[in-house]
C-alpha cells in the first residue's frame, strides 16, 4: 500500500500521485515539518524531495478542483469535431458548452485550469529557490536532477496555459506584493519557454526513461515531446530539424520505447507505463484521501464517471447501479470515420447502442472507450465516483512516429521514411498501408489514432484547418464557426479583477 503524508505551511496537500501498481512507495512520502522555519527546513535532500513532490501534485488536479471539471483531454476535445459536450442539458458545465460553440466569456471559461497551472508554477519556483538553501547538503547529481525536473515541469504547466490562453503573465521567480507579473504575448511566451526547455534538454541530466520506482517524473523523452508539440504548434520552422531529431531519438531507442502490438491493451490498467507510454498523469485508488471535500487529495480520477452513460444496467465489466454523468458522447461521424477492420475503432469508441440506460443531452450511444469505467478500476469505498484508477496518457510513442513523419515532409526529408513511420501505425491498426504520404495523410492518421486524447483540436488550429472544419453542424448543437480570434480563450473575470493591468483576449 502506498502512503502519503502532508507538508504544512498553510499550503494545499503537498502530495503527488506518481505511482502505478509497479511504482515504489518512496516517491510519495512527504514529511510534516511541524511548522519549522522554511529556510531551515528546506536544507536536506529528503525535504527538497518533498518540495519536488509538491510541485508535481497539481498535475492531477485538473479533472476536478477549485469548482470545475477540467480534464485536459476533455477541455481540448469539446472544441474539436469528435465529441459533443453532453451532460444533463446545455447549462450543465455551461462553460464547456459555450467553449464548444465558440461563445465563451470571462464568466464561462477554464478558470480553474488557470489557477491549477499557476499553482504548479509557483511550486516549481519554490523548489528552485529551496535548492539554493540546501545546496551544501545535496550531491551534485541530485541537485541537477531536482533542478531540471522542476524546470521541465514548469514548462509543462506554462505549455498548458499557453495553448489555451496564449497571452499570459510569465515569471520564473515567485512574485512579491502586489503579486502581478508582465503579461506577455503568446509569441513572447513561446520564445521564453522554448529557450528554457532547450536549456533543460541540453543539460542531458534527465534520463530518457525513469525506472519503475520513479515512473511519472519528467524525463528527457517527455521534454522531447513537449518540444515537438510546442515547435509545431508555433510553426517555428527554424526548429523543425531539431524536433525531428528528438522524435527519431525516441523511435530509435528500442531499449526503452516501442509500439505496443495491441492497441486496446494500452488503455487497460496493465497498459499503464507500457513501452509505448512516454508520460502519464497518475491516479491511484489505493489511497482514500481524495474526496469531494478534499478534491486535491491523493487518489483516483473522476474522468470515467464524467464520460460514461447514466444509470448503467450492468455488464461489460461495469456493475449495475453505476452512474455516469453523460458528458463527452462521441459523435456518430467519429465512429463512422474508422474502417470496419480498424482495430482502433472498438478500443476507442464504446458502442452502447441498444443498451438501456438513461439518455442524457446529446446522447449518441457512443462513448470514449479509452477511459471507460470498469468496476475493477473503481474504489470500493468512499467517494467512488471521484476515484477511478485510470492514468491519463499524455504522450505516446505513436505520436513520436507521426510527429517525425510530419516533420520529415515539412522539411523536405526522406518521404519514404515518413511513409514507413505512418505505416507502422497503420499496420498495428490492421488497415492497409499507404503507398505514399502527404502531410494531410499524417493529420488524418493522427485523427484516427488520438481520438479523445486532446490532440485533434490543436491539430486543426495549427494546420490552418480549424476555420473550415469547426463549423455549424446539422444537428443545431454548434451554431457558430471557429475563427482565428477563438484560438485563445477568455481569461476569467476574477483574474482581470485581481490585476487591472491584465488585457483580455480578443475572443
Amino acid at each position: 500500500m502506498k502512503t502519503k503524508r502532508y507538508i504544512a505551511f498553510g499550503m494545499l496537500a503537498a502530495s503527488i500521485t506518481l505511482a502505478t501498481t509497479s511504482c515504489s512507495d518512496s516517491f510519495l512520502e512527504v514529511e510534516n515539518p511541524s511548522g519549522e522555519n522554511l529556510e531551515e527546513y528546506y536544507t536536506t535532500d529528503a525535504h527538497i524531495n518533498e518540495a519536488l513532490n509538491a510541485a508535481y501534485d497539481p498535475t492531477h488536479w485538473p479533472d476536478w478542483a477549485l469548482g470545475q471539471y477540467n480534464a485536459l483531454n476533455i477541455d481540448a476535445e469539446i472544441m474539436g469535431d469528435d465529441f459533443w459536450v453532453g451532460g444533463s442539458n446545455k447549462t450543465d458545465m455551461q462553460n464547456w458548452h459555450m467553449l464548444s460553440n465558440y461563445e465563451a466569456n470571462s464568466s464561462n471559461t477554464l478558470s480553474s485550469l488557470w489557477t491549477v497551472d499557476y499553482s504548479g508554477i509557483k511550486r516549481c519556483n519554490d523548489l528552485l529557490k529551496y535548492l539554493g538553501w540546501a545546496e551544501a547538503n545535496l550531491t551534485a547529481p541530485n541537485k541537477a536532477s531536482y533542478e531540471m525536473q522542476g524546470r521541465a515541469l514548469r514548462v509543462y504547466y506554462y505549455n498548458n496555459l499557453w495553448h489555451y490562453f496564449g497571452n499570459i503573465p510569465f515569471y520564473l521567480e515567485n512574485l512579491s506584493s502586489p503579486y502581478t507579473a508582465p503579461q506577455l504575448s503568446a509569441d513572447e511566451v513561446y520564445n521564453n519557454l522554448i529557450i528554457e526547455l532547450e536549456s533543460v534538454i541540453n543539460s542531458n541530466v534527465l534520463p530518457m526513461r525513469w525506472d519503475d520506482v520513479n515512473c511519472g517524473r519528467m524525463s528527457q523523452a517527455m521534454c522531447y515531446m513537449m518540444y515537438a508539440e510546442m515547435v509545431m504548434y508555433q510553426k517555428d520552422t527554424s526548429r523543425y530539424a531539431t524536433a525531428l531529431q528528438y522524435m527519431q531519438e525516441i523511435i530509435n531507442d528500442k531499449n526503452e520505447y516501442g509500439i505496443m502490438d495491441d492497441f486496446a491493451s494500452i488503455w487497460k490498467n496493465s497498459g499503464e507505463w507500457c513501452k509505448e507510454s512516454i508520460w502519464e498523469v497518475n491516479y491511484e485508488i489505493g489511497f482514500s484521501e481524495r474526496t469531494w471535500g478534499n478534491p486535491q487529495g491523493i487518489g483516483g480520477t473522476v474522468l470515467p464517471t464524467l464520460i460514461s452513460p447514466n444509470s448503467w444496467p450492468g455488464g461489460e465489466g461495469w456493475d449495475a447501479g453505476a452512474n455516469g454523468w453523460g458528458f463527452m458522447p462521441v459523435r456518430p461521424e467519429t465512429y463512422n470515420m474508422f474502417a470496419s477492420n480498424d482495430k482502433r475503432r472498438d478500443a476507442t469508441v464504446w458502442d452502447c447502442r441498444g443498451v438501456e440506460y438513461t439518455k442524457r443531452y446529446q446522447d449518441t450511444g457512443f462513448w470514449l472507450g479509452k477511459y471507460r469505467p470498469y468496476t475493477e478500476n473503481n474504489a470500493t469505498s468512499g467517494d467512488k465516483d471521484l476515484n477511478y484508477n485510470n492514468n491519463l496518457r499524455v504522450y505516446r510513442v505513436a505520436e513520436a512516429y507521426l510527429n517525425a513523419a510530419e516533420l520529415l515532409l515539412a522539411t523536405g526529408g526522406d518521404a519514404t521514411k515518413a511513409k514507413d513511420y505512418v505505416n507502422i501505425i497503420r499496420r498495428r491498426a490492421g488497415i492497409a498501408e499507404l503507398g505514399a504520404v502527404t502531410v494531410d495523410d499524417v493529420i488524418n492518421e493522427r485523427h484516427l489514432e488520438f481520438v479523445g486524447e486532446g490532440k485533434r483540436y490543436f491539430d486543426l488550429v495549427r494546420t490552418g484547418k480549424a476555420a473550415s472544419v469547426l463549423v455549424p453542424d446539422e444537428y443545431g448543437y454548434r451554431t457558430n464557426s471557429w475563427t482565428e480570434s477563438k484560438k485563445y480563450i477568455p481569461i476569467a473575470q476574477a483574474e482581470l479583477d485581481s490585476d487591472p493591468a491584465l488585457v483580455q483576449n480578443n475572443y
